[in-house]
């Protein structure tokens, strides 16, 4: 899908439509916004707060009041409505197209469809599909996993044992839904990640080289896509560096302006960072139902040293 949005022939060959006139441009129109509409108030002659960019859809509703219409009554509805440059017109549920709607599109040189589904079945679909494909979409450089149902993806410069945690994390029981480059989709205020279909299924070792996960472990080893709860980022042990070792204080990232827990994790032999991540992925579910053990161990240090010093 480009980043101008979604292809009228992409968008015809997902949904099985048929294709009733082809208008100008019929190749290269997209679909570039999410909403759909249903012309009845225009068929009205009331075209105010319109929006032609959205894709135009008539069920049995619209039918059975143009059918009630004379001839010329109807051919100045479709003509009012194809004067606008619509994506494209949609008749729902198989309908018959009326001559008057067909003979204006083509004079328009205006896209006109028909899809089996229902009126309602098609527009909730439709809505659906393009809030997926046409969401704001970032690519990062990590490995996505699903993690005790979280989807928690490994940051980190590149060489820092990203993958080599991923993969003792799958042989664990763990989930793979991408490796080096993470697409992100911004869909009702929360990220769904993937992997780029070229790379799906595929993680890199360094010393052993690329590895097809799914057919060393299987489909249990794998996902297509995952909900982003938590960020891990892997970085270098530095000595100089002050790490939080309570972490009562909550860190976010911002990602397509969605805030995203994020911990750093550093790192240097001898620690099982598999382990670690599986930790910090409980842990932060924890958090998400409200419980912080380090709120609650301060809370009982603070409880103790007031007892020690008489105040309770």
């Amino acid at each position: 899908m480009s980043e101008n949005g979604l292809k009228i022939t992409e968008f015809v060959k997902e949904f099985d439509l048929e294709v009733l006139n082809e208008g100008h441009g019929y190749d290269q129109a997209r679909l570039t916004i999410t909403d759909v509409n249903r012309p009845g108030l225009q068929f009205h002659d009331f075209y105010d707060y319109f929006d032609p960019r959205r894709l135009q859809v008539i069920g049995k509703a619209e039918v059975t009041y143009l059918g009630s219409l004379t001839e010329t009554q109807r051919r100045k509805c479709f003509d009012d409505l194809f004067l606008y440059d619509i994506p494209a017109l949609v008749i729902s549920r198989g309908l018959d197209c009326f001559p008057e709607c067909l003979e204006s599109a083509r004079e328009h040189e205006k896209t006109l469809l028909r899809t089996k589904e229902t009126t309602v079945e098609f527009t909730s679909h439709t809505i659906e599909y393009l809030n997926r494909v046409l969401a704001p979409c970032v690519t990062r450089h990590g490995v996505l996993l699903d993690i005790y149902g979280e989807g928690v993806m490994i940051t980190g410069d590149s060489g820092v044992g990203k993958s080599e945690a991923a993969i003792e994390l799958i042989m664990r029981g763990h989930r793979l839904v991408a490796d080096d480059a993470v697409e992100l989709r911004r869909i009702s205020n929360q990220l769904i990640g993937t992997a780029p279909e070229v790379i799906r299924h595929y993680i890199e070792l360094r010393g052993i080289g690329v590895i097809d996960v799914r057919q060393l472990f299987g489909m249990r080893a794998i996902k297509v896509e995952s909900q982003l709860d938590l960020v891990v980022n892997f970085e270098q042990w530095d000595q100089t560096k002050f790490y939080d070792r309570l972490g009562i204080e909550d860190h976010f990232t911002d990602i397509l302006d969605v805030q995203v827990p994020i911990v750093t994790i550093p790192v240097r032999p001898g620690r099982n960072l598999a382990s670690i991540v599986e930790v910090a992925t409980m842990n932060n579910r924890h958090r998400k139902f409200g419980y912080n053990a380090a709120r609650d161990l301060a809370q009982r240090v603070d409880l103790r040293a007031d007892l020690g010093s008489g105040k309770v």
